[in-house]
C-alpha cells in the first residue's frame, strides 16, 4: 500500500478494474488501485507516465475513466457506486487535470535527455534498438541506471530555464467542433489553459474562486466561452456574467497603459497617426460636420475590436516577459513594457542609442599582439635539426674484390642436402608450418579476419554490447534478498533466453552457413551459461529453503 510518507489526496471506493471491486487512490505522485481485502496495489501509475485521461460519454451505462500511458498501454476504471458514481468520476478527473500538467514538464525533460543521449552516442542507440525495439527488455529497464544524473539534478536548475513563449493566436487556434446536438465542443489542452491563465490573470483568479467550490471545471470553461469576455464587443456586458469584473479590470489596465505610454526613446507611436497634410503645408482647421458624425459612428463600432487587439497583444508580451506568475491584483499596472521603463531613463539614452547602432558581430576582436616569425629557410624550420652521422664509404676496388671472391666460392661449391637438417628437425619444422601448427596461428587468425566482412564484425560487437547490458542487469540482482530482486532475476533470466533465441542463434547460424565453421560466439555462450548456472544454483537453494 502507500508508504507512510505518501500523501493521499483522494480516495474513491467501489471502483472496478477488470470486473474486480476495489478502491482508487490519488496520491501526490501517483494513482493506484487496490482490490478489496488486500493490502497491496494491483495497479499503480506515476503521473509522469500518464499521457492523457479519457472519460466515457454522457449517457453511457458505464461511468468509466481511462488512463493512457506514454507507452501506449491504457488502464480503465469503472465507477460502480450507484448513488455517486458520476460525482466520484468527476472528482477524480478534475484532480487529475490539476496534477498531470505539473508532472508533464518533468516527463518532457526526461524525454529530451533520453533523445540527447541516443543522438550523441551511436553505440547506445544501437543497443537501444537491439534490446528495446526488439522487445528483449522494456524501456524502463534499459533507462533504469542511465538517468541517475537527470533524476538527481539540482532542483534550482528548472527555475533558470527559458520559459516557453505564448502564441499571439492561441485563442484563434481553439476551433470548436459540433457535437451533433446543435452544440459546440471545445477541446482544451493543458498548454492552452496555461496560456489563458498567463495571458489573463483575472481568469485564473476567477478559476481559483469558483472551481471546484461553486462550479465544476467543465461548467467554468463553458461559461467562459459563452461569456462576453470571450466574445468581446465590450458594449453590452451582462451583470450576471462572472467575467464582467474581468472586463472592467482590463479596461482599467488598458487606460493605465495609455497613461504610462512607451518609455522607449527609439519608439514614437505618435508618428503613426493619420495626417491629411504633411509638415510645412499648413494645418487643416475646417472639417465637415458630416465627417464628424460618420467618424463618431465608425469609432464606436471599431473601438471595441481595436481595444481587444491592443490589450491582447500587451498581455501576451507581458506574460512572455515575466518570469513568475503575476497575481491578478497587479493587472492594472501591467503594460507589456513597464519592466523596461528603468532602462530608458534620460541618463542611459545615449547607451541605448549606442547599443542600437553598434553590433558585436561586426566589431574586431581584441587579440594579444604577436610577433611575426621571419624564416630564411623554411624547410629547416619544418623538418627540424638533423644530427650529423659518421658514414663509412666503400671504394670501388673493394667492391670488385668482393665480387671475385663470391664467384670463386660458387665455382668450388658442392651441395650436400642430406646433411643440412636431421630427420627430427625437418619433421618438426613441417608440423610447425602446416595448417594448425605453432607458426601458423597468426596466419589462420588473419585469414578469419579477412574472410568475415566488416559489417558482420560490427554486428558481433553489437551482440557483445547487448549481452553485456543484459548480464549487467542480471548480476546486479545478487544477492537476491528482496521480493523485487526475485521478480527481476526471474525476468532477466527470461530476457537472456529470449536474447539467445532471437539474436545469438540466428547470427551463429548465419556465420556457419555463409563464411566458416568456426564458432565465433563461443565466448558469448560461455557468458550466458555462467549466468544460467548461477540462476539454477539460486533457484535450487530457494526451493530447498521453501521446503
Amino acid at each position: 500500500m502507500a508508504s507512510l510518507s505518501e500523501e493521499v489526496l483522494l480516495v474513491v471506493k467501489k471502483v472496478r478494474q477488470r470486473k474486480q471491486d476495489g478502491t482508487l487512490y490519488l496520491m501526490a505522485e501517483r494513482i493506484a488501485w487496490g482490490p478489496e481485502g488486500k493490502d497491496r496495489f494491483s495497479v499503480s501509475h506515476l503521473y509522469a507516465d500518464i499521457r492523457c485521461q479519457k472519460i466515457s460519454p454522457d449517457g453511457k451505462a458505464k461511468i468509466q475513466l481511462q488512463l493512457v500511458l506514454h507507452t501506449g498501454d491504457s488502464t480503465t476504471f469503472h465507477f460502480s457506486n450507484d448513488s455517486s458514481a458520476l460525482k466520484d468520476r468527476e472528482a477524480a478527473k478534475e484532480l487529475l487535470q490539476q496534477l498531470l500538467p505539473k508532472f508533464k514538464k518533468k516527463a518532457n525533460k526526461e524525454l529530451e535527455e533520453k533523445n540527447r543521449m541516443l543522438q550523441e552516442d551511436p553505440v547506445l542507440f544501437q543497443l537501444y534498438k537491439d534490446l528495446v525495439v526488439s522487445q528483449v527488455i522494456s524501456a524502463d529497464e534499459f533507462w533504469a541506471n542511465r538517468l541517475g544524473d537527470t533524476n538527481h539534478a539540482d532542483p534550482s536548475l528548472p527555475n533558470n530555464k527559458q520559459e516557453v513563449g505564448i502564441s499571439g493566436a492561441f485563442l484563434a487556434d481553439i476551433r470548436p467542433q459540433t457535437d451533433g446536438c446543435n452544440g459546440l465542443r471545445y477541446n482544451l489542452t493543458a498548454d492552452i489553459i496555461e496560456s489563458i491563465f498567463r495571458t489573463y490573470p483575472t481568469v485564473k483568479q476567477k478559476y481559483c474562486e469558483n472551481v471546484p467550490h461553486n462550479l465544476t471545471e467543465k461548467e467554468f470553461w463553458t461559461r467562459f466561452f459563452q461569456s462576453h469576455y470571450f466574445h468581446r464587443d465590450r458594449i453590452n456586458t451582462g451583470t450576471q456574467d462572472i467575467f464582467s469584473e474581468c472586463a472592467k479590470q482590463d479596461e482599467k489596465g488598458l487606460k493605465s497603459m495609455v497613461v504610462q505610454g512607451v518609455k522607449n526613446p527609439l519608439v514614437d507611436l505618435l508618428s503613426l497617426g493619420d495626417k491629411t497634410l504633411d509638415e510645412g503645408y499648413g494645418v487643416c482647421t475646417t472639417m465637415a460636420s458630416t465627417s464628424n458624425s460618420n467618424r463618431t459612428v465608425k469609432d464606436s463600432s471599431n473601438s471595441a475590436i481595436i481595444k481587444r487587439f491592443n490589450h491582447h497583444s500587451a498581455m501576451v508580451l507581458a506574460a512572455g516577459s515575466q518570469k513568475g506568475e503575476m497575481p491578478a491584483s497587479e493587472t492594472s499596472s501591467t503594460d507589456g513594457n513597464s519592466r523596461d521603463s528603468d532602462f530608458f531613463q534620460p541618463t542611459v539614452k545615449k547607451v541605448r542609442l549606442q547599443e542600437t547602432m553598434e553590433y558585436e558581430d561586426l566589431q574586431g576582436e581584441n587579440r594579444p599582439k604577436t610577433v611575426a616569425l621571419n624564416l630564411k629557410k623554411s624547410d629547416r624550420y619544418a623538418h627540424g635539426p638533423v644530427p650529423l652521422q659518421s658514414q663509412h664509404y666503400t671504394t670501388s676496388q673493394e667492391i670488385i674484390n668482393s665480387v671475385n671472391y663470391i664467384q670463386q666460392e660458387m665455382v668450388n661449391y658442392k651441395p650436400n642436402l642430406s646433411q643440412v637438417l636431421s630427420n627430427t628437425t625437418a619433421s618438426s619444422a613441417i608440423a610447425a608450418l602446416s595448417s594448425g601448427g605453432v607458426l601458423m596461428k597468426a596466419a589462420t587468425q588473419q585469414a578469419i579476419n579477412q574472410m568475415i566482412p566488416s559489417e558482420v564484425q560490427g554486428e558481433l560487437k553489437h551482440l557483445y554490447a547487448a549481452a553485456g547490458e543484459l548480464l549487467r542487469h542480471f548480476w546486479t540482482c545478487f544477492p537476491v534478498n528482496t521480493p523485487f530482486l526475485e521478480d527481476k532475476v526471474l525476468k532477466m533470466k527470461s530476457n537472456l533466453e529470449r536474447f539467445q533465441m532471437t539474436k545469438l542463434c540466428p547470427f551463429q547460424e548465419k556465420i556457419q552457413r555463409q563464411y566458416l565453421s568456426t564458432n565465433l560466439t563461443g565466448h558469448l555462450e560461455e557468458m550466458l551459461q555462467a549466468a544460467y548456472s548461477k540462476f539454477h544454483v539460486w533457484q535450487t537453494r530457494r526451493m530447498l529453503r521453501k521446503t
